[in-house]
């Protein structure tokens, strides 16, 4: 069956039934339907989080095929139930980019899913929306302070970063002219659109701590210059108040369940190659309130979201894995070892055997943060016992516990194994995360440390534009901010081409960006797309539904 057709075939259970697993009264319970509930921010308490057991999820780089990062996520907290431990799923929300264009849906696979699937995927509870809704409210309100000659801040249109957003590939909107029509249309300038999860008001939501915070840091927006040069923030056209209202549904976590019947926490979803890539600090520590293990999920491989889980998200929330799991599978590893990418499911030791040093440089990734890590093969039937047992033994050698996990075809039975060496490592730390970097570090230090340890590189070479660009952000205070770094999610290194675990390589910075409001400065490092397009055969043509009200062709 296809991942649509599973999901279908469960009959979920009502939201109320799985909130009394992880004793959420059901006057607590925000309904969306029967299967979908808002969850109050009141129920996090900061004692139990710092008792809960959290385990990241991260891979090694990205292939074409996919490594099942999602579906390894939901099958370990499953087998994690399924051994006696009280585990919730935290997870991002799907992007409707993707789901009709290349990647598709985003709540897992196979028997190893979060229901209600469809719903999860398309418009969910609304938060996506309001996200939008926040971030056009403060476009609209710098286009009309521009516009007028009362209550102008002197804004220089021709700086101003800003801008619109909606949750769509739609490649014609990255570079656009606004306020054509005259006088009455305003005043024209170069403007454009990025995708919903590629806006600021999508990684502030994440990262901010409860409903005060989250206006503050909305009213911290940095979005453009005065004629005379100085900064104009979104708090300078009393923007903040509105924004936060527009978010005051979209700030709770949304509970769903897995096919098993268990615990899902489900909010917010910021890009990984271009922002933190991770799911809200406000639902990772909903779970870690209810659950005694919790299972959470970074964006990419443990070069981007891991990395900025630890160093961004970590850092502020102040919380730490008690272990990593990277998710490998053995047709990425062939595919790194330069096989074909129409020929990765034929066995080819040799090839796995080259392809195996990107999964050890992100082992090392890890552990240079002082963490316990578990690898996670998720297999397929294409794969050989000698494959498995090559890529057992090698892991065994380097004293790394693996597991091999079939979540997609078994569900949680599938993942026991991988469920009880996790146990066995987070029981056994009990130190926190030691980050990459410190925040008094000078910016270039921070990206030199993350540039080197991280991806493996000899340095990094700014452009002189990004010279300007990082001494412009340093004079205006923000030094001592963390770094997000953006670069290709298809390589270590910022040449997607350069596969498996390259080397003797620099970073090149081309320019950087300033989240002012979310609280990072970003380093980019060759031309990131912040609006992606459809492809040639989008995934939108695939999908439809029938008389009975099925959709079809979701996956």
């Amino acid at each position: 069956m296809t991942d649509i057709e599973i999901a279908h075939s469960v009959e979920p259970k009502h939201i109320r039934e799985v909130a009394e697993k992880i004793n959420v009264k059901e006057s607590d319970l925000e309904y969306y339907g029967s299967q979908k509930a808002k969850l109050p921010l009141e129920l996090i308490e900061e004692e139990k989080v710092q008792q809960s057991n959290l385990i990241l999820v991260t891979a090694i780089t990205p292939t074409p095929p996919g490594e099942g990062k999602t579906t390894s996520s939901i099958g370990l907290s499953d087998g994690l139930n399924q051994i006696g431990k009280k585990s919730v799923v935290v997870l991002r929300e799907p992007s409707l980019g993707p789901v009709f264009g290349i990647k598709g849906g985003a709540a897992g696979g196979g028997w190893s899913q979060v229901i209600p699937m469809v719903d999860i995927n398309l418009h969910f509870t609304g938060d996506f929306h309001a996200i939008g809704m926040a971030n056009n409210l403060l476009a609209a309100l710098i286009d009309n302070n521009i516009q007028s000659r009362n209550r102008s801040l002197g804004i220089d249109p021709r700086t101003v970063i800003w801008k619109r957003c909606m949750d769509m590939n739609d490649r014609a909107l990255r570079n656009i002219v606004a306020a054509l029509g005259g006088k009455t249309g305003g005043v024209p300038r170069e403007t454009g659109f990025n995708i919903t999860a590629a806006s600021e008001i999508m990684a502030i939501l994440c990262l901010c701590k409860n409903m005060d915070d989250l206006q503050r840091m909305c009213g911290e927006i940095y979005i453009g210059d005065t004629f005379e040069g100085n900064p104009v923030y979104a708090k300078d056209l009393k923007a903040e108040g509105a924004m936060a209202v527009l978010l005051k549904d979209a700030i709770k976590p949304n509970l769903v369940q897995t096919l098993e019947g268990n615990p899902a926490i489900i909010h917010g979803g910021p890009f990984a190659n271009i922002a933190q890539g991770t799911n809200s600090i406000i639902a990772t520590k909903m779970g870690m309130s209810l659950g005694d293990y919790v299972v959470t999920e970074a964006g990419f491989a443990a070069d981007l979201g891991a990395e900025k889980f630890l160093n961004i998200k970590c850092r502020k929330a102040n919380i730490s894995p008690k272990a990593v799991v990277i998710v490998a599978t053995i047709r990425a590893l062939k595919y790194h070892g330069g096989k074909a990418l129409n020929e990765i499911t034929k066995e080819d030791l040799t090839a796995l055997e080259k392809g195996i040093p990107n999964l050890e440089k992100h082992i090392e990734a890890i552990q240079s943060f002082g963490l316990a890590v578990v690898v996670s093969v998720n297999t397929f039937s294409s794969d050989t016992d000698a494959e498995k047992e090559l890529l057992y033994k090698h892991c065994e050698k380097l004293g790394i516990p693996v597991a091999l996990s079939s979540g997609w075809a078994d569900g949680g039975k599938g993942c026991i194994d991988l469920a009880q060496k996790v146990v066995t490592a987070a029981e056994g730390n009990s130190s926190k995360f030691k980050p990459s970097y410190e925040l008094e570090d000078q910016p270039l230090v921070k990206i030199e440390k993350i540039c080197k340890n991280i991806y493996g590189a000899n340095g990094v070479e700014l452009s002189a534009k990004a010279k300007n660009q990082l001494k412009r952000f340093e004079d205006l205070g923000y030094g001592n901010l963390p770094v997000c770094m953006a670069k290709t999610e298809k390589s270590l290194s910022d040449n997607e081409k350069l596969k498996g675990r390259p080397t003797n390589f620099n970073i090149h910075i081309r320019e950087f960006e300033i989240a002012a409001g979310a609280g990072f400065i970003v380093p980019i490092a060759g031309n990131m797309l912040r609006m992606p397009g459809l492809p040639q055969i989008p995934s939108a043509e695939s999908i439809k539904m029938n008389n009975a009200g099925n959709i079809l062709g979701l996956f």
